[in-house]
């Protein structure tokens, strides 16, 4: 199956269990209900503040939206540059990026009893740092994402909302639907 088929297909998945889920369908958790109890039994639920606990499982849907995005961004960034760069697309990221990169992941290696963020520099990279690297090489990111100016302000869009979400705070129901429409915008530019 061709790339562009096998992502059509994916796709197609998605904008079923959209509409689904728009007619009023129920999910079951990942876990199951039984696993959800033992998780919230192993992070202490019983002692957390009830409310708090509410909105942060209010905030963790938001959390994963960008999770999924921010690392769907990075993909397409590893795809785009290896594409056009080959294995060392790396050398084409601005020296600061690669420099913090680094740093965090021999960082990583020295608590070798907790897992990583993950095993390429782009893992190591913040959010903010994906705009940077698509600017710096926008001649390859220009077909895909048509205008720099508009990829910029999408992802500082997205940046704010994340770093609301990301360190503990909670986003209003207006900012969720512009995270909402700035990811549906992107994916619909850049696929």
């Amino acid at each position: 199956m061709r790339e562009l088929d096998l992502y059509s297909f994916v796709y197609r998945g998605v904008l079923s269990e959209e509409a689904l889920d728009r007619t009023g369908r129920r999910r079951k958790s990942h876990f199951g209900a039984e696993h959800a109890r033992e998780l919230q039994k192993s992070l202490s639920f019983d002692v957390l503040d009830p409310q708090l606990l509410a909105e942060g499982q209010r905030m963790s849907v938001v959390y994963a939206a960008i999770h999924a995005f921010e690392n769907a961004v990075r993909a397409m960034v590893v795809k785009a540059m290896t594409e056009k760069h080959g294995a060392t697309w790396w050398d084409k990221v601005p020296e600061r990026i690669r420099k913090t990169s680094k740093t965090r992941m021999e960082e990583d290696t020295k608590y070798r009893w907790h897992g990583a963020r993950g095993a390429s520099e782009i893992n190591y990279c913040d959010f903010g740092d994906l705009s940077s690297i698509i600017v710096t090489n926008w001649a390859v990111f220009e077909d895909l994402l048509g205008n720099m100016e508009w990829a910029k302000a999408e992802l500082i869009s997205l940046e704010k909302s994340r770093n609301i979400v990301m360190h503990g705070g909670s986003v209003a129901k207006e900012d969720v639907e512009r995270i909402g429409m700035n990811i549906r915008d992107w994916i619909r530019q850049a696929g």
